[in-house]
């Protein structure tokens, strides 16, 4: 028999790292997988797969992936159920990942939405005291003299 799975997409929100009660980490997360064809209205489809990782791996997972982040994910498919509060059976099926890629550079989408936050209301000049600078600058702007 053969269960294996192979998903590359973007996160649809950050994941979520629990703890179970005998220590071990789990993160979970939603992974959009685009459709290699268009609907009948010309529009991209996608898929949207719950993964489960373990242990270090979703610590990593926790760590470094976010809403947006391009993940490749290599794993099986699991089916499971399970009685809901209100006594309904509930049908789970999901990726559970022997290993998550992070395919794009560290911190790439995130650096670059917090830097457009930062700055999205700045009208002008910043006023910054020499003294939060963390140079001299005299010394650069001797240097400076001096290459002229």
């Amino acid at each position: 028999m053969i269960n294996r799975v192979v998903l590359v997409g973007r996160l649809t929100k950050d994941p979520e790292l629990r703890t179970t009660p005998s220590g071990v980490n789990v993160s979970t997360f939603t992974l959009a997988v685009n459709r290699t064809f268009t609907n009948s209205q010309g529009e991209r489809e996608a898929d949207f797969i719950n993964v489960v990782v373990f242990r270090k791996q979703a610590e990593n997972v926790n760590n470094y992936l976010f809403k947006g982040s391009l993940t490749g994910v290599d794993g099986r498919i699991q089916s499971r159920n399970y009685e809901n509060n209100e006594g309904k059976r509930v049908f789970v099926t999901e990726v559970v990942a022997d290993n998550v890629q992070f395919l794009e550079p560290k911190n790439t989408n995130k650096q670059s939405n917090q830097g457009q936050k930062a700055f999205a209301n700045a009208n002008g000049p910043i006023d910054i005291s020499d003294d939060d600078l963390p140079f001299d600058l005299a010394s650069v702007k001797e240097a400076s003299y001096k290459c002229q």
